[in-house]
């Protein structure tokens, strides 16, 4: 059986998260995180809107792409 290493983003967030002592800390740890990268998504996405990669027509096809896996009957 192979063994898993964390990476170093990993096993920092193990340290964050083991000084959260209650569900709340941890819920507001996990709200902050989430923050962050709803924020890099935004600098991600207005440098692609920018340099012309990302357009209203790849938007809209995205938008009503079906993503899910399909249920086996």
């Amino acid at each position: 059986m192979a063994t898993l290493a964390l990476n170093e983003t990993q096993l920092q967030l193990v340290k964050m998260f083991s000084f959260a002592k209650t569900k709340e800390a941890t819920e507001k740890l996990k709200k902050v995180l989430v923050a962050y990268y709803a924020k890099e998504i935004d600098k991600e996405m207005d440098a692609l809107w920018k340099a012309g990669k990302m357009t209203a027509a790849k938007n809209e096809k995205i938008a009503h792409t079906h993503l899910r896996t399909p249920y086996k009957k």
